[in-house]
């Protein structure tokens, strides 16, 4: 699974202190997907990547694997899983899942990021 993910504008509860935090909405999608999956054994893997037209984009998938220096964190029964090249672009960052009219997909709030395309895809 590869979202497209968007930076969300609207207010969020705090980000942890240790790294990200996954909304209690994000955590009952994911838990909705894995199971859909029949999975209920894989992590969600956040990463940022190269690529977008600002630069980096992120990647949400889910993964069986911990590789070397990851960071794992539990919410509710989620894990969340994130690379260490990835850690510091996503330090404070909410991870969320809306679901509107107009939008449908996980959103991340990330005060790290300094401006993102117009498209919302891909930020610096």
């Amino acid at each position: 699974m590869t979202d497209q993910v968007q930076t969300a504008t609207a207010a969020q509860p705090e980000p942890s202190d240790e790294g990200v935090l996954l909304t209690d909405t994000a955590a009952k999608k994911v838990k909705d997907l894995l199971e859909q999956e029949g999975r209920e054994d894989l992590q969600l893997r956040v990463s940022v990547q190269p690529g977008g037209c600002s630069g980096l984009r992120y990647q949400l998938f889910f993964d069986e694997r911990n590789l070397d220096g990851d960071t794992v964190r539990d919410f509710g029964g989620v894990s969340v899983v994130i690379d260490r090249m990835s850690t510091p672009y996503l330090y404070g960052a909410t991870i969320d899942f809306v679901d509107t009219i107009e939008k449908q997909g996980f959103t991340i709030d990330n005060p790290n990021a300094t401006g993102s395309c117009a498209c919302g895809d891909s930020f610096h």
